[in-house]
């Protein structure tokens, strides 16, 4: 089992900076592949962002691509998400998933933990 709880959500204004972070327990975290994603209202849940286990490699939906960054320490047992120049789009409830390495998958149906969410709302 792994555990995962996510932190950093809170409401900011367009053009804004947030970092959401997730601290994983349970199993050794780096043999994990980790991803974010999110759950805006009225839409289903789409993929963000996603990492692998070393951290080498990353993938992120094109919405996103060049203002969100995701990163991981391994000894810190942590993921991050630095989203810079947020836009109203970004509202959403953010979620981090685990899933067992190698595979750098974005469909949320092959990530078998996740977390509670944390909610982003950016305002205009």
């Amino acid at each position: 089992q792994v555990q995962l709880v996510e932190s950093g959500g809170e409401l900011v204004q367009a053009g804004g900076s947030l970092r959401l972070s997730c601290a994983a327990s349970g199993r050794t975290f780096s043999n994990y592949v980790m991803g974010w994603f999110r759950r805006a209202p009225g839409k289903e849940r789409e993929s963000v962002a996603t990492i692998s286990s070393s951290g080498g490699r990353t993938f992120y939906a094109d919405s996103v691509k060049g203002r969100f960054t995701i990163s991981r320490d391994n000894a810190k047992n942590t993921l991050y998400l630095q989203m810079n120049s947020l836009q109203v789009e970004d509202t959403a409830v953010y979620y981090c998933a685990a899933r067992p390495a190698p595979l750098l998958l974005t469909n949320a149906r092959d990530y078998g933990y996740w977390g509670q969410g944390t909610q982003v709302t950016v305002s205009s």
